[in-house]
């Protein structure tokens, strides 16, 4: 079947067309730079359009099976490529980790499967977190971190930051008291023992990602916390970084712990490659809702749409797993 790709010359976009054609998928090649687009044409129909232009965004949908919307930042994108799935009424899923962002799309309404966020951050940590959870139905608090070995943001992630950073007002964010809060306080190193082989690290605490956002939509949690590795969280501040090359050597681990009374359960996923691994993600997600093995339908995050474990162990070519 057909799936429009959004964004689909970007870095990710490009692996999200890669793993559709792969899958058995034909791509509808789809972004807002013809020229660009056109470099893509053997791979699919190229349908440019402006996300400013809803006419457009209605052609470039037009006979698709569903949408995968990679291009940031999703505070500019994802309000007018889901409104085009919508009126074509067909299933959207996003690789979004702007938390303003998906904090808007999870409160629209929608008679046809939405996943948001459904990517390395956000989808992948919300899927370890309902695995751990198990048979609990809610938790006091539950830990997400980041063990990444170096970070090369592309373009999109710069450029969606800016978007964050200039819509907080500078302001950090973060999810406490079953609330998202904006605040100054500053960040705080500590160390974090990762499953081995990775062991003990140094990590940023309340380095906040999109999983405050896609947890807390379905899991009875006040207290949602991320942390990210030091050496990643450098390399994304230090402007001078230079943005990923086409095969990466990177490496990460996400370590989910969740906690009740005293009691801890917890959830690893390790593997290469952030932006790579966010294509599978995706489409399986997508392959998922068409062939309709899903939990529920509108808006809902990755836990809440599928079956947290199973959907975790088809990815066994791309991630190692421990819940």
């Amino acid at each position: 079947m057909d799936v429009m790709v959004y964004g689909a010359t970007g870095h990710t976009g490009r692996f999200v067309v890669a793993e559709l054609i792969e899958r058995g998928f034909t791509p509808i090649i789809s972004g807002r730079d013809a020229a660009k687009l056109e470099k893509l044409a053997s791979f699919g129909d190229v349908r440019p359009a402006s996300v400013d232009d809803p006419d457009a965004l209605d052609r470039a949908v037009a006979g698709a099976a569903a949408v995968v919307n990679a291009a940031g930042p999703f505070a500019v994108t994802a309000g007018p490529v889901l409104d085009a799935a919508l009126r074509a009424k067909i299933p959207y899923v996003d690789v979004a980790a702007e938390i303003e962002a998906n904090a808007a799309t999870y409160a629209r309404t929608a008679a046809v499967p939405v996943v948001p966020a459904m990517a390395f951050y956000g989808g992948l940590g919300d899927l370890l977190v309902t695995a751990a959870m198990g048979d609990w139905t809610a938790a006091d608090e539950v830990h997400v971190a980041y063990g990444l070995s170096s970070w090369h943001p592309t373009e999109g992630t710069r450029a969606a930051g800016r978007v964050s950073h200039a819509r907080r007002g500078g302001r950090r964010v973060r999810f406490r008291n079953g609330a998202l809060e904006y605040h100054d306080d500053q960040l705080i190193e500590q160390d974090w023992d990762f499953p081995a082989p990775l062991g003990r690290r140094r990590v940023l605490a309340e380095f906040t990602m999109a999983d405050v956002v896609t947890v807390p939509s379905h899991l009875d949690v006040p207290d949602v916390r991320t942390y990210m590795a030091l050496e990643a969280a450098r390399d994304l501040a230090d402007e001078h970084t230079p943005a990923p090359g086409p095969v990466s050597d990177q490496s990460f681990m996400v370590d989910a712990v969740v906690r009740t009374g005293g009691v801890e359960r917890r959830g690893t996923a390790s593997g290469q490659d952030i932006y790579a691994v966010t294509a599978p993600l995706a489409v399986e997600a997508v392959r998922r809702i068409l062939a309709g093995e899903t939990r529920t339908t509108g808006v809902a995050s990755a836990g809440a749409m599928f079956d947290a474990r199973d959907f975790l162990e088809s990815l066994s070519k791309h991630l190692t797993v421990v819940v």
